[in-house]
């Protein structure tokens, strides 16, 4: 068997009696063309008026874009946006900005504005900036959320005539899914909404597929409330290989929740069981740094037995990505003791420790990384270097439990695959 690892084959062998299965998500056929694909979601909108009637009368037109965390086949997108937009006068000469939506990351590097925006680099450049969540003279304030959020966003939302919103849409460990109303909470909102907003990850409602009463996905919906400037929605569904399963187009929340169905369908894999040992992947791009990464060991969390191991496949190659959650963690006794300074004191980041607090209690976490042994220990995570050997020394605990036969389970692409019993 093999895994993606550094961009390469890390292979690894289990006996046949012991494999539980490799689960990945489910084939979807493909939308064919990209640029076909992408320009006949925007002849023929999920609901709404056709790119080419939104754009009638616009001088300024904004595109907010995903950064290059993300697999969005963002350059694509462009390539059949620009024609249309070029119809109405719109160009990087003329009326046209590219938003990176970083949230509260940092901004592109240069080698990132490619991946971005890939062969229109030269052409986009001009016009491609990444969003600044602390920078406050690009910021404005809207109002507040049902749950008392303060929605601050990018002022470009209301420097344009347009909005054109693209992205990918997949499940998200505490927002749901991402994709569509994301684009602009956390994508280009204010620090100190994004910190009010992910500060609600810790509710138990705030998990993988869960929209109805999740209070993080609430105030992203609120927050598009708070618009009033005309928004188009160009969203994504990829497959296992990161190709376009499926567009949706048109109105921001219709083309959102028909894309959600469509990622349901893709991602959320049947398992006959929970396994002894599971192996979850992130796979490039998501496996940037451990703060990306979690997302596999959240997902694949959910096909691991109490008490048993989990083991994530990642380069990390950027290190943590944030220090926040990893200070905390560090500073922390024990998982327990985590959860109780979590709940004391909120910081950005410290969703993702309780994540992963909440994960270690329950299971052994391993880690195949880059990453420095310390820094794993750190996080309650065991570094392990040799794949085979984890998972035969992982056999072999369980084995020790008294379970005669352990199982194997394997997400190849556990960023997107969440398991279901």
């Amino acid at each position: 068997m093999q895994v993606e690892y550094k961009r390469k084959s890390q292979i690894f062998s289990v006996g046949t009696e012991n494999l539980l299965g490799t689960f990945e998500p489910n084939p979807f056929p493909l939308a064919g063309n990209p640029f076909e694909a992408i320009t006949q979601a925007c002849k023929q909108p999920s609901r709404g008026v056709q790119l080419d009637a939104f754009l009638e009368g616009a001088k300024t037109v904004l595109v907010i874009v995903n950064d290059a965390t993300r697999p969005t086949p963002t350059s694509e997108m462009l390539q059949a946006l620009l024609p249309v937009l070029a119809k109405h006068g719109i160009g990087s000469q003329s009326g046209l900005t590219i938003l990176i939506a970083t949230g509260a990351h940092r901004g592109a590097k240069d080698q990132e504005f490619s991946q971005i925006l890939g062969s229109l680099e030269p052409s986009l450049r001009n016009c491609c900036i990444s969003h600044d969540a602390r920078d406050k003279e690009s910021l404005v304030y809207l109002g507040t959320t049902r749950n008392q959020t303060p929605i601050i966003l990018n002022k470009l939302l209301f420097n344009s005539d347009r909005i054109i919103v693209t992205g990918s849409v997949e499940p998200h460990y505490f927002a749901g899914f991402t994709g569509g109303r994301k684009a602009f909470l956390p994508g280009i909102a204010g620090y100190d909404t994004i910190v009010a907003n992910h500060k609600l990850a810790l509710s138990p409602k705030a998990h993988s597929l869960a929209l109805e009463g999740n209070p993080v996905h609430e105030d992203m919906m609120d927050a598009l409330n708070l618009i009033k400037v005309p928004i188009f929605s160009l969203m994504a569904i990829l497959d296992s290989e990161q190709k376009i399963a499926a567009m949706t187009a048109g109105n921001i929340q219709e083309a959102f929740f028909e894309a959600v169905k469509i990622a349901k369908q893709i991602f959320c894999v049947s398992i006959p069981e929970q396994a002894d040992v599971v192996v979850s992947v992130a796979k490039f791009p998501m496996d940037i740094n451990l703060y990306q990464s979690q997302k596999a060991i959240d997902n694949g969390a959910l096909a691991v037995k109490d008490g048993g191991t989990l083991i994530l496949v990642s380069s990390c190659r950027e290190g943590l990505g944030d220090e926040t959650f990893a200070k905390l963690l560090s500073q922390s006794s024990s998982p327990d003791d985590a959860l109780l300074k979590i709940s004391a004191e909120y910081k950005l980041g410290y969703h993702k420790a309780a994540k992963m607090a909440a994960v270690a209690k329950r299971i052994k976490l391993e880690a195949l990384t880059e990453l420095e042994d310390s820094h794993l220990s750190d996080l309650f995570i065991t570094p392990v270097h040799d794949l085979q050997k984890a998972i035969d020394q992982a056999l072999d605990e369980a084995k020790k439990r008294g379970i005669s036969e352990p199982k194997v389970l394997v997400l190849p692409d556990g960023c997107v695959t969440v398991p279901e019993i």
